[in-house]
Formats: structure tokens, sequence, C-alpha cells
């Protein structure tokens, strides 16, 4: 006689409500006594690979933006794991700069919601935003250029002296964070060009400055628009290091078109396609998607 087990390990209960409760007990009783309004999903997670609500630093909830008529991000569900690095490409017009600029903000608040950390930031102005840990990049690089490398990272690192806002006060007061400055720029390979102005560096080395004035900021999380975009080879390499070495401890998502750098670089990949996901999962399984193979080169003709 054949026995079976049924007994399975149940490792995480996930509950969305319509509604907010301040306590999970209250969410709880009211489902149970059937006092919640609208639809809601209750789903039991079992086995072994479940993320939890702690294992998620970002998450998205229906997420839309339209401009005019033209519906740029549609509907879109997201969760990025805590210390991964998490890509999102697409085709040229699939919306993934447009996602980035609604997750921080740059967009008026669009239909859909924004959690980080547990918090909604649907709402939250930019610079609370950069203040509570999440710093992004731009797909056009974006440092001061009439101040040298060093004095860009030095802007960045010196609000951890309180003294972001005295722009009045004397270049001494920077003199603590004048060797995190130097050890910055030496670790993206800017040692020898500290005293050069930014508009002087060439296209790669800006691109690197901001990298690491984005890390000088410290953030617990950081948006990368096309890090690469415009690279040479050798400066391509440089760059996906600085990303390696920089996540140790952080979460990234990056927008990307150097699928070679995806492939070698992202632990997690969302394809976005007209607005809306196409496909998720590692990027061996996202690449071999007939879905995905057709929204890059095209369907083949019969």
């Amino acid at each position: 006689m054949t026995v079976i087990n049924w007994r399975l390990r149940v490792r995480a209960i996930v509950l969305r409500l319509p509604t907010t409760y301040a306590r999970v007990e209250d969410a709880w009783l009211s489902v149970a006594r059937g006092y919640v309004p609208g639809r809601y999903e209750l789903r039991l997670c079992l086995g072994e690979n479940v993320t939890t609500a702690s294992d998620v630093i970002l998450e998205t909830r229906g997420l839309s933006k339209s401009f005019g008529g033209f519906m740029a991000v549609r509907d879109v569900d997201l969760a990025v794991r805590r210390h991964s690095i998490h890509a999102l490409i697409g085709p040229n017009g699939a919306g993934k700069t447009t996602f980035f600029n609604l997750l921080t903000r740059f967009h008026i608040p669009p239909p859909g919601s924004i959690h980080y950390n547990g918090r909604n930031i649907t709402n939250v102005s930019p610079a609370a935003i950069s203040r509570l840990g999440l710093v992004r990049s731009f797909q056009i690089s974006a440092v001061f250029g009439q101040l040298s490398a060093l004095d860009n990272i030095r802007l960045a690192l010196q609000r951890k002296l309180g003294v972001a806002m005295t722009f009045w006060r004397s270049r001494r007061v920077l003199s603590p964070i004048d060797q995190e400055a130097r050890d910055l720029l030496e670790a993206v390979g800017l040692a020898h060009f500290a005293d050069v102005p930014a508009d002087e560096l060439s296209y790669g080395r800006k691109r690197a400055l901001e990298i690491a004035t984005t890390i000088a900021l410290d953030p617990e999380m950081m948006l990368l628009d096309e890090p690469t975009s415009g690279l040479g080879v050798e400066d391509i390499d440089r760059i996906v290091d600085l990303i390696r070495t920089a996540a140790k401890g952080r979460t990234v998502v990056m927008v990307e078109h150097n699928l070679g750098v995806v492939a070698g670089l992202c632990d997690q990949v969302t394809v976005l396609q007209r607005g809306s996901i196409l496909a998720e999962g590692p990027y061996a399984k996202v690449a071999a998607d007939p879905r995905v193979v057709e929204a890059y080169v095209g369907a083949e003709d019969e």
C-alpha cells in the first residue's frame, strides 16, 4: 500500500486587500468576518522558494502612465528583491525610462502605487525619495560641468557632514570628506582626473563620475538608466565592474540595452513591451522566451 504524505510546508501567507488596516490582526479579522469590501486575494505560498515581504525592497502595483492617448506604462506590477541586480529591458519605446521617472516622481503621481521598504511613496517628492535612500542616475550624463571631478564627489558627500545647504561656508568645512572623495575617484579610475573640470572628461569618464556621485550619496537602492549607453568596450568593462562592486550590500535596478551586460551582471530581468510586462525571470529564461525574441527581432514570416 502506498502512503502519500499530504503535509506541505507553508512558507508564507499572502493577503492583498483593497483597503488599508492599521494592524495585521484587524485585516485578518475583517477577512474572517466577511467585512472586506470588494475583491481580495488570499494565497498560501508552499515550498522553499518564496519571496516574503521583507525580501522585497521596491514594489509597484498597477502602475500606469499615459501621454495624451498614448499609454507609455500600463498596469505594471513589479517586485524587486533586496540586494539583487534587476534589469529592465525591452525594445525602444517599451516604457523603461518612463517607468524610472514614475519611480522617482519625475512624473506626476500616476494611477497605481509605489512602495519602498514597505512605505507608500507614490506622492513623495523626488528630493524626499532620494533622502529615503532611493537614488537614480540619468540616461544623459548629469554632472556639474564647471566643477572638478573631486568637487562633484564632495558635493554628493557633504550631506553626511550636515552642511548640504550651507554653501557660503569655507571649503575647510569639507576637509573631513576629502579622502573619501579621492577614494571614490580611485575606485572608478578617475584618480588622475581629480582636478579636471567634468566638462573636459570623455563621455565614458563622465558616466563613471556620475555613478561615483550616486554611490557617494550612500543609497540603499540605485536606479541606473542605461549606464553603458554610448561607451566603448574598454569603458563598458570598467562600468560593469563598478556596478558589481557598488551592488554589494545594495539593490540595483538598471535599464540596459546591452544584453551581454545584462546576461553577465543581473540576477533578475523584467522585459517590457508597449508599457506592459512581457516576461520575467533569470536572463537565460527570458532570452529563450519566443515572445521576447519576437519583441526584439520580429516574427518570422510563414
